[in-house]
């Protein structure tokens, strides 16, 4: 075969060419290499040391690291930046993570590059949660840990991740509401204890060890960001042991016993007028004492810094220092601990045995990690890199968490679904209607790539664009431009809302109306437009759409929250009819009045006749809502119905129990006097519609009368999928003494004897409780 000069030429070159490629790509891995401790390859006589032998038990290794450990190095592995120490082969390592609803480059140890350019974006938690399904926050966990370790695995993140935020959405102007599962301490619980379970666990079940680290945040009863002049960093939270006990709590406690996490967070603010990381109450008492972590105990972000300048909690920063030790934390966000616990041993404020206990829990957490198993690619997991994230699986679980987070608020008629074929043109209006990094809410990475509503859309029919306003502020609306691509449509979506310029971390609402001439764009174009109308609303916290609920012009509406990387498609499935939305609103949507009047500082969740405070979230809120909390329909309906329930339970109690209450009408219980009540709930479920969808089966109770209890309490759900005419069993557990008791004004669970009432959608079961 004859080969031209010039070819061999060409041939020379673009071997030369494919030469360098490739040498770059092994500089690129070679530049891009996991930390880890113990590298027995490249230091055996690191075989030596029994912190290094993988066959010994955590504590045992744990014992003989720190005890060949400095004081001096000690205390740099106090701190979220933690020092090296290379006389033992231990590289610094950055705690600082996080992954909220998805792998995000906000915490200081995770970042994106050319090898790994994107995350899969998941929806903000707010509209995850609207799901009520169990199994995808277990499932989308699954994901962003794998992805997270694929990462960690090219040197591109950490292992310890700070979500996810498991604070009650208690007032609907927080700008924090949106990375929480909503305003319930139920849903909240059930949420973070799944998405913990999905982070952590390992594929092998081996729950000694983990697959990356979570942490709930922020312990406790922080939900006021910066309201009025009153930010977090000076804000005291006055809390009733009622309230703590059966509102603020619940969801860490869940966090530690039913999800096992690795880490809790310590909040800025102070409650009851005690910094949270400086209470030994809160930290010492409860999540060590009562909960039994199994890990260790992080600080916000300059939270000491905090105690000492904005709080003045103490008189040097040394005593700041032990207060947050002897407390019970173990690691810093900041510096205060690098900066001033050497001072603060010196002069006698801390003993050196509580910097090691801080230190061997956090060693203890890098050891169930691998981090000092040697190379993690010779570990579970290690065969993971940049092939594994943004995978379209991961993509396509975006998309359906989207879609069955979508909450169908209105449907006069049923204009929805819309049909494709008979639709010439569509037009979209509003300052979401384009939106791309308003999807993805805060504490966001970057995504895989972005579908906006514009592109869902017109994917399916000819779309007529218009953004109506320069921003979501919209000051000044363009109404006669978004009047005439309106009325030159068969069908309008108008996709309005907020973004992280009006709700955001450090930033609170003032108003819980659209903002700006939204609501004016809204009923302009309704006012033109010749076919249907569907508002679609993007935000993190709800809003009162009164108006637009009461206008005939406006047939649909629909609420996306903030939907992740794949909200555009997600938003086209639901108005086309290729999905069915079930979501249902995990939070309350307030009128505008109530923002008005309601001091946000007002922890209280109990009304309070005498002030006029009407109370927080369905659970205690006297007074008119915009849409209800668990408020979603559906292109289709269902019927459910109690299939078997008990009528009478008897409650299992320690023979010294004492009845403190006239004539034995309710009795104090706890997990140890109070057992053997568990019962079944079995609801029957079918879909009575035309259409497959999904449907999230509610079970309520409403306590029996006691002072100050709920006027209702979700005691669980389950999500379940259906075909046209489909029928299933749904089958609760019940735990009388857990599910059923309530909370007294002294922070003590009771359960009332006598009558209780189950209600699953329009149908009550009543229920007896005796002993």
């Amino acid at each position: 075969m004859f080969f031209h000069p010039l070819q061999h030429i060409l041939s020379m070159a673009i071997v030369l060419i494919l030469l360098t490629i490739f040498s770059c790509q092994t500089i690129v891995f070679a530049e891009n290499e996991p930390l880890f401790a113990c590298n027995t390859d490249k230091d055996p006589s690191l075989k030596n040391y029994s912190f290094c032998n993988p066959s010994l038990d955590v504590k045992t290794r744990v014992n003989d690291l720190v005890k060949r450990l400095t004081l001096e190095e000690k205390i740099g592995n106090l701190v979220n930046n933690a020092s090296s120490i290379d006389r033992l082969g231990i590289p610094g390592y950055k705690w600082w993570s996080e992954a909220l609803h998805g792998v995000s480059n906000v915490g200081p140890a995770t970042h994106f590059s050319s090898l790994v350019p994107g995350a899969t974006s998941f929806p903000q938690v707010i509209l995850t949660a609207a799901s009520f399904n169990k199994t995808l926050f277990k499932a989308i966990g699954k994901v962003v840990s794998t992805e997270a370790r694929a990462m960690y695995n090219v040197g591109l993140a950490g292992l310890t991740y700070w979500s996810p935020n498991v604070n009650i959405f208690r007032d609907p102007r927080w700008g924090r509401g949106q990375e929480t599962p909503g305003e319930d301490p139920v849903l909240s619980s059930k949420y973070v204890a799944n998405y913990i379970r999905g982070l952590q666990e390992r594929d092998d079940g081996d729950k000694d060890w983990l697959k990356v680290a979570a942490a709930c945040k922020h312990y406790t009863a922080y939900d006021v960001d910066n309201w009025e002049g009153i930010d977090r960093y000076h804000f005291d939270a006055k809390v009733t042991k009622q309230d703590m006990e059966d509102t603020y709590q619940p969801p860490f406690k869940s966090c530690v016993l039913d999800g096992n996490v690795a880490s809790v967070m310590c909040s800025y603010n102070e409650v009851n007028g005690k910094p949270t990381c400086g209470d030994p109450d809160l930290l010492k008492r409860v999540i060590r004492g009562e909960w039994k972590l199994n890990g260790y105990i992080s600080s916000d972000c300059d939270s000491l810094d905090t105690m000492f300048n904005s709080q003045h909690w103490a008189k040097t920063p040394e005593q700041v220092a032990a207060d947050a030790l002897n407390a019970g934390l173990d690691l810093n966000c900041g510096n205060w601990l690098r900066d001033y616990t050497m001072g603060a041993v010196q002069g006698g404020l801390v003993e050196e045995s509580v910097v090691d206990k801080a230190v061997s829990n956090n060693f203890a957490t890098l050891m169930r990690l691998g981090f000092f198993d040697g190379d993690p690619s010779k570990q579970m997991y290690g065969n993971l890199g940049p092939k594994d994230v943004c995978t379209p699986a991961h993509q396509e679980l975006a998309r359906d968490a989207a879609r069955q987070g979508i909450v169908l608020l209105k449907n006069v008629f049923r204009p929805l679904p819309l049909s494709p074929a008979a639709i010439k043109y569509l037009a979209l209006i509003g300052p979401n209607a384009n939106a791309t990094t308003t999807m993805i809410g805060n504490y966001a990475g970057v995504p895989c790539k972005y579908t906006t509503p514009l592109q869902g859309l017109s994917d399916s029919v000819v779309t007529l664009y218009h953004a109506g306003c320069s921003d979501t502020k919209c000051a000044n609306a363009q109404l006669n431009e978004a009047r005439e691509v309106a009325s030159a449509a068969d069908a309008v979506v108008l996709v309005m809302g907020t973004d992280q310029s009006i709700e955001a971390e450090s930033r609170d609402r003032t108003s819980i109306s659209l903002p700006g001439q939204q609501n004016r764009l809204i009923s302009e174009v309704a006012s033109v437009s010749k076919g249907p109308v569907i508002l679609v609303i993007m935000s993190g916290g709800g809003t009162d759409i009164q108006f637009a609920k009461e206008n005939p012009k406006i047939t649909s509406i629909l609420w996306v929250g903030f939907p992740g990387e794949a909200g555009g498609a997600a938003l086209a499935d639901v108005v086309f009819g290729r999905y069915n939305p079930g979501g249902r609103l995990p939070m309350t949507w307030y009128p505008q009045f109530f923002a008005e009047t309601v001091n946000m500082t007002n922890m209280n969740m109990r009304p309070n006749l005498t002030t006029g405070h009407p109370g927080y979230t369905y659970r205690f809120y006297k007074g008119t809502t915009v849409y209800p909390f668990g408020y979603g329909l559906s292109y289709s309906m269902f019927a459910q119905w109690v299939v078997r329930a008990p009528k009478s339970v008897k409650l299992s109690l320690d023979e010294d129990q004492v009845c403190r209450y006239p004539e034995c009408k309710a009795v104090e219980v706890s997990d140890n006097n109070c057992r053997n009540s568990g019962f079944e709930v079995v609801v029957g479920v079918k879909n009575v519609g035309n259409m497959a969808g999904s449907y999230s089966v509610l079970l309520y109770s409403y306590p029996r009368w006691i002072r100050n209890v709920p006027q209702t309490d979700l005691l669980d759900f389950e999500k379940v999928f259906l075909a046209p005419q489909q029928v299933t069993m749904v089958t609760f557990h019940v735990d009388g003494c857990r599910h059923l008791s309530v909370v007294d004004e002294d922070g003590n669970r009771k359960v009332a004897l006598g009558e209780h009432h189950l209600q699953i959608g329009d149908v009550t079961h009543y229920l007896y409780l005796e002993t």
